[in-house]
Order: structure tokens, then C-alpha cells, then sequence
């Protein structure tokens, strides 16, 4: 108010030579409720205006036109005001000296809003200055802050009371001060152009654990019951300062997984999901949950939950592994080697748990079990014997899968034990059996005849069959040469050429016929022989002649046969070998001698006492 009073001279002294109809109050001034303000207030009209019959002046509240009848807060001629103002207004100023500052008490929220003074000099010299006053009626008090509150940065919060009434004056406290750290309190009365505030200010630090606390400013009128409260919320911007996520897990693949991602920070920070440095999802929320409705092994990995509010950054990772049954293996393809080659067979296949590696051949266990992604099997020097199927298992806790490969191993011509000469009631049968691969093509060769037989010639009955790598080949001859039986048999394929002599064995059937017949024949003799003897025996006893004995003198008969013997031969013969042709199979000749049996008969004594025509004897002949 004071400054009021000082410039009200200066305008006085410069009436005369520029004084026009111009008011000066202040823009905005601002009070409590229930108390009052003071709208200082000085107005100038023209030099040559002469007031007539004195200065009254009228305030009016809204709208300064009184052709829109606003509501008229003071008039100076009369004491008709708006009901909203009676007895509540009055004017400090003096009309006379262009003083019109009013005072309104006990003023309320309704009050608020634009005052507009009128000047009333008389007759014609009545003017409404445009220029206004805006009240602004507070129920509680100012506290101002600033725009953000960072965490751990200096703040300042100052709490303003309107000290705008004269007939009293405001105190102003603060409450929930308490944790505070390291508070600073200081006050201060600010005066700006005619309205006065009285100010009190706090000064802190605030960290993440003051984000929603409750801080109040109170401004009270000593000897009165006039309390004012103000409460506010701190809302302390911080950093991302907490982030958790799921503890890393194992999952069954095929399952459905959701990872949940919590944040600490103010504001919300932008929540993203990251794997390989690829964004899988993002929403600025305090708390994210990523969703894999059905996981693949091609998922597992580090999963990283990143928060970034603009204050600050931070993330935390989880690995998620994924649980699967092995997969088909990789294999080579199925080939075909050169016996005698080194094979390398690879084997690989993923599994979580690793799976444990098998080589199986055809069924049977082959190298070594081991539980990595990849196994080798190394085959040297691969023989026929190697030729089948081979199939890599892997298996772990979850099931198995296995791929299999084919190898095909090719061998030159190997002679078999079946191969031989043998007599037939037709004649003479030679069989030539041999494995090889590729199928090896098998000939027959009669040297002393300059023939070769293959399946060209039709004249010895050649017969050919295939199974497999055991190729079988058959002819028929039906006299023995005279020169005694020389076979040759020659086996060949692209790997070698091999060729073996044949020689004559007699069927077995044959041998063992020869031998029961023998056992046979003796067996018979030996019964002839006993009944004989027997008969011989009851007729001399019946013709009670002592004298005459039946004599019978049998020569034991030989029998005579030959053993066969068979050596065992060896069961493959390369190419190669000392001699230029390989004895597969050799028996000695076999002669067989049949038993004689020669029967010499006597004719018994005559009876001493009696003739007969007749003799009794027995004669047995064997051809």
C-alpha cells in the first residue's frame, strides 16, 4: 500500500499537462476467503473537465457498460448495491483527489472475477474506464513448484499466502515435513506493484522414496478460527531403479511360456522385450508380460526386459531354455565303396538334453556311444563283410530318432565251399558258386575238350541263378572223359578274375547207400546162414542117423570199400595266389568191390537102414 501512496503525487503533478480519462489499479490481486482485499486504485480525466457539483464514482463487478446492467459492488451517491455486496464494501480512497481505491470484506468464491471503476463527474462528464482489477478469491493456499522433480537434484517447494487485508494477517506453516531430509525453512514478504503475498520456502533433496509423499502448507489469521490447508503429492521423476524378471527356466518345447517384466521408475518407463538384439515387444506400462503361445527350440535363448522412462535405462535378462527330443539326424548319403576303402560316416543331430550318438549295423552295435551333436564313424580297410545298414540313433530324455545309410561294398569274385563235381545217374554234375559285386559271370572250361561253357552254350545243360551277391552256376555232362574229369571254373568281374579246378566227389546219398546196402547184405547172410545150421541139426535128430552130418563150409565173405575222406577247404581264395588254379574241393577215387558169398553143399550120408529119392539140403546162391 505504500507504494500506492507515493506514486498518487507524481500522478498529480502531471495532471495538468497530459491528464486524460486514464485509471491505474493493479492487474491482479488475490485474497482469502472469508477475509478481505484492498484494490488500490487512481483515476485521471481531462484538464479542461470541470467536475460539477463534485467527483462521485461507481464500482462495478463483470462488465464495465452499464447499458448490460452489471452488478454494481459501490456507488458513491447512493447505497444501492447488489445484494452480493451489501455491507461488505467501502471506499478507502477520496473521490476529490482521484483516489478510489475500495476495500471489500468478508469476501467470498462467488467474488471472484473483474472489477471496472466509473467516474462521475456530472452531466455529460461520466466515463467507465476499460481497464480492470481481477480478483482471485483463494481458499487455500499457493504452494509452487517447479515443473519436474528429479530424483537426488536440489528442490525447492515455496508456499504464498495474499497479504492483502489490512485488518489482518495471514501466518503460513508447513506439515508432513518430517521425512524430509536436511530440510531448509525460509520466509520472506513480497511486494509487487500494490498487492503483498507473504512467502515461506523449503529446501531439500528428494530420492525415489519421497515419489507420492504427502507434503502441506497451512496458512492461518491469528485471533481468528480462519485455517487454511493446502496438501500436495510429490511426483519425483527417477530412473528405472528396479526391474525383475522370471528366474530362468527350462520349458518342454511346444508349451506356452509368459515371462513377466515388473519396473520400478516415474514416469512408466517403455517396457521392451528383447532376443538378438531384436525388439519381440514394447508398451510403456510399469509392468509387461511377453506371451509364447507354443515355444520352439529355435527360441531358446537370453530374454532381456528393458526400461526407459527418459531418465534413465535399465534391464535384466533371463535364459529360457528349451527341452526337446532329438532330431532326425544328418547323414551321408547311402554310397557304394571299393572294398579295401576307408569310410567316414557322419552323424549329426540337435537335442536339449545333448543326445547320446549310436552306430548300430544291421541291428548290432557298431563304435562307440557318445552324448554329443556330432559322431564319426570311421570304417578302414572296409571288407564285404562291411556291406549293409548302417543307422545312427540319438536319444535323450525325450525320445529318439535315427537316420539310416546304405553301403554298398564291391568285392572282386570269392569261391564258395558249394562249389563241385559230383556223379548223378545222368552223368556228371559240376556246380560253381561265388559271391562278388558286382554279380560276377561264371564259365566253365573243359581243357581237354577246348570248350568253354557259359550261356551261350546250350549243349551241357547250363544253368545260371542270382541271389544277392551269391551268383550260382550249373552244367551237365553225361560220360566221364576217358582221360579222367578236368573242370575249370573261372569267376570275373570288373574287381578280378579267378579260376578253380573242379574235381569229382561222389553224392553222399550214393556212399551211404553203399554202406547200409553192405551192413545189410552181410545182416542177411548171417540169418541164411543160422537157419541152415538149424534145419541141418532137427533132421539128423529125426532120422536118428549119427552118421550122416550136413557139412556146411562157408568162406566169410569181403566186403570191400573205400573211405571217403573230405578236407575242408577254405571258404574265400583270392585271386592271386600261388597257383594258378585253386583246388576247392579233392576226393580220392572211390572204387567199390562188392562181397561174394559161395555156398558148397554135401549131400548127407545115406541112412543105414532105409533109401530115399529124395535128400534133404539147401542151396543158397548169392550173385
Amino acid at each position: 500500500m505504500w507504494g500506492f501512496e507515493l506514486l498518487l503525487p507524481i500522478l498529480l503533478v502531471f495532471k495538468g499537462t497530459w491528464a486524460q480519462w486514464n485509471v491505474w489499479m493493479p492487474r491482479d490481486i488475490s485474497t482469502m476467503t472469508n477475509s478481505c482485499v484492498v484494490i488500490p486504485c487512481t483515476f485521471m480525466y481531462p484538464s479542461g473537465v470541470r467536475p460539477y457539483r463534485g467527483i462521485h464514482g461507481i464500482w462495478y463487478f463483470g462488465q464495465p457498460y452499464p447499458q448490460f446492467f452489471p452488478p454494481v459492488v459501490f456507488k458513491s451517491r447512493t447505497d444501492i448495491v447488489h445484494e452480493s455486496y451489501k455491507g461488505r464494501t467501502k471506499l478507502l480512497g477520496d473521490l476529490q483527489q482521484r483516489n478510489c481505491t475500495l476495500q471489500i470484506n468478508n469476501i467470498g468464491i462467488e467474488h471472484s472475477g473483474r472489477y471496472y471503476f466509473r467516474a462521475d463527474l456530472g452531466g455529460t462528464n461520466i466515463f467507465t474506464y476499460p481497464d480492470f482489477s481481477e480478483v482471485k478469491v483463494l481458499d487455500q493456499p499457493i504452494i509452487e513448484l517447479p515443473e519436474e522433480i528429479i530424483s537426488n537434484q536440489s528442490l525447492e517447494v515455496t508456499c504464498y499466502a495474499p497479504d492483502n487485508c489490512p485488518d489482518m494477517s495471514p501466518e503460513v506453516n508447513w506439515m508432513n515435513t518430517e521425512y524430509l531430509p536436511n530440510l531448509q525453512f525460509s520466509s520472506e514478504y513480497l511486494v509487487e506493484s500494490t498487492t503483498a503475498v507473504m512467502s515461506t520456502t523449503i529446501t531439500f533433496t528428494p530420492t525415489h522414496k519421497h515419489n507420492g509423499k504427502l507434503l502441506g502448507c497451512k496458512v492461518q489469521y491469528p485471533n481468528t478460527t480462519y485455517i487454511y490447508e493446502r496438501i500436495i503429492a510429490l511426483d519425483v521423476k527417477y530412473a528405472p531403479r528396479a526391474v525383475e524378471v522370471n528366474v530362468s527356466t527350462d520349458v518342454m518345447e511346444g508349451s506356452m511360456v509368459i515371462l513377466h517384466c515388473l519396473v520400478d521408475s516415474n514416469p512408466p518407463s517403455r517396457i521392451s522385450w528383447v532376443m538378438l538384439d531384436t525388439e519381440l515387444q514394447a508398451e510403456t506400462s510399469l509392468n509387461s508380460s511377453l506371451v509364447i503361445e507354443s515355444i520352439e527350440s529355435g527360441q531358446e535363448g537370453v530374454y532381456t526386459c528393458v526400461a526407459d522412462n527418459g531418465y534413465g535405462t535399465m534391464n535384466r535378462s533371463l535364459y529360457l531354455a528349451v527341452k526337446y527330443p532329438p532330431r532326425e539326424p544328418l547323414v551321408n548319403e547311402s554310397s557304394t565303396v571299393v572294398e579295401g576303402s576307408n569310410l567316414h560316416l557322419h552323424c549329426r543331430t540337435q537335442g536339449n538334453p545333448v543326445p547320446t550318438l549310436t552306430w548300430l549295423k544291421d541291428g548290432n552295435l557298431v563304435g562307440n556311444i557318445i552324448a554329443e551333436e556330432h559322431s564319426v564313424l570311421e570304417i578302414e580297410d572296409i571288407t564285404y563283410e562291411g556291406d549293409g545298414e548302417y543307422r545312427c540313433l540319438a536319444e535323450n530324455e525325450h525320445g529318439r530318432a535315427s537316420s539310416v545309410i546304405n553301403i554298398t561294398v564291391e568285392f572282386a569274385p570269392v569261391f564258395l565251399l558249394e562249389s563241385k563235381c559230383m556223379a548223378v545217374r545222368e552223368g556228371i554234375q559240376c556246380v560253381c558258386v561265388a559271391s562278388g559285386n558286382p554279380e560276377p559271370a561264371i564259365e566253365f572250361h573243359l581243357p581237354d575238350l577246348n570248350v568253354t561253357i557259359n550261356e551261350t552254350e546250350s549243349r551241357f545243360n547250363y544253368y545260371t541263378h542270382s541271389d544277392g551277391y551269391v551268383a550260382t552256376s550249373m552244367i551237365k555232362l553225361k560220360d566221364k572223359p576217358a582221360s579222367g574229369l578236368n573242370v575249370l571254373c573261372t569267376m570275373t568281374n570288373i574287381y578280378g578274375t579267378e579260376t578253380v579246378r573242379l574235381e569229382l566227389q561222389q553224392e553222399r546219398k550214393y556212399i551211404l547207400a553203399v554202406i547200409i546196402g553192405t551192413i545189410g547184405g552181410v545182416a542177411v547172410i548171417g540169418f541164411i546162414i543160422a537157419a541152415v545150421r538149424y534145419i541141418s541139426r532137427k533132421n539128423q535128430k529125426e532120422n536118428a542117423n549119427p552118421g550122416q552130418d550136413l557139412t556146411l563150409k562157408l568162406e566169410s565173405p569181403a566186403l570191400f570199400y573205400s573211405a571217403v575222406k573230405k578236407e575242408k577247404p577254405s571258404l574265400r581264395k583270392k585271386v592271386g595266389e600261388d597257383s594258378d588254379y585253386q583246388n576247392i574241393v579233392s576226393f580220392s577215387d572211390v572204387d567199390i568191390n562188392y562181397a561174394s558169398l559161395e555156398f558148397s553143399c554135401i549131400r548127407p550120408k545115406e541112412a543105414s537102414a532105409k533109401t530115399d529119392d529124395t535128400s534133404d539140403y539147401t542151396e543158397i546162391k548169392s550173385k
